[in-house]
């Protein structure tokens, strides 16, 4: 008997199955996963333990504690602007993500955006993973065409006395925004300050931080 074909049949079946799958990025990194532990080469442990520690302890929390810092000590400022791969290595966060690493400030008239126009470079040894819209195609090519209208998107609206640089990324040099502090936080702690200090800010997607006070 020949077989028989349902087109509309197998494609429902198509839906029904991708419906209870994760997205195929996910698929990718699951399988590559399953891959390198089947073979010996990393144990799940090790990949759990790596998770963690970027998302809970590195994250954007070493960045925050650098920015924190230069709000404070003025001395520390100015060989952080000067040098940044040198500065970090007072708080051992040194390593092949920041080998290269220059900050900028923010000021009253200049706001500076990081991009990284052919890839995704990014100093995830201060900010943790990068978020995904960093890697996109539309953030990468926007960004330095029409820098204000990306802003705005994110909630950043710029007067037009207000400069915008925007800085590209390679694998060489990568960057790092230290953003304006925000006023009323006269007499705060580094941990204080650090707590308001967020990854966008640090990318340059957030300007004006929020504080908390009324």
């Amino acid at each position: 008997m020949a077989a028989s074909f349902d087109s509309d049949k197998a494609a429902a079946l198509h839906r029904h199955l991708h419906s209870h799958l994760p997205p195929e990025p996910a698929l990718r990194v699951k399988a590559l996963e399953s891959l390198l532990v089947e073979r010996g080469l990393v144990s799940t442990q090790t990949l759990d333990s790596w998770v963690e520690a970027y998302t809970e302890e590195i994250g954007p929390k070493r960045g925050a504690q650098v920015v924190a810092r230069s709000w404070l000590d003025q001395d520390f400022r100015a060989r952080l602007l000067e040098n940044a791969t040198e500065a970090i290595k007072e708080f051992g966060f040194e390593g092949n993500a920041t080998g290269n690493l220059k900050a900028v400030e923010n000021t009253d008239t200049t706001h500076n955006l990081v991009v990284c126009t052919l890839c995704s470079c990014y100093p995830f040894s201060l900010l943790g993973m990068s978020p995904a819209w960093y890697k996109a195609g539309a953030y990468r090519a926007r960004a330095v065409r029409e820098p204000r209208k990306v802003l705005k998107e994110f909630g950043v609206e710029l007067s037009e006395d207000v400069a915008v640089r925007v800085w590209d990324s390679t694998a060489e040099l990568r960057y790092l925004i230290v953003p304006q502090r925000p006023a009323g936080t006269e007499g705060w702690s580094e941990v204080q300050l650090a707590e308001i200090v967020t990854r966008n800010a640090m990318i340059g997607t957030d300007r004006d931080l929020k504080t908390g006070a009324a």
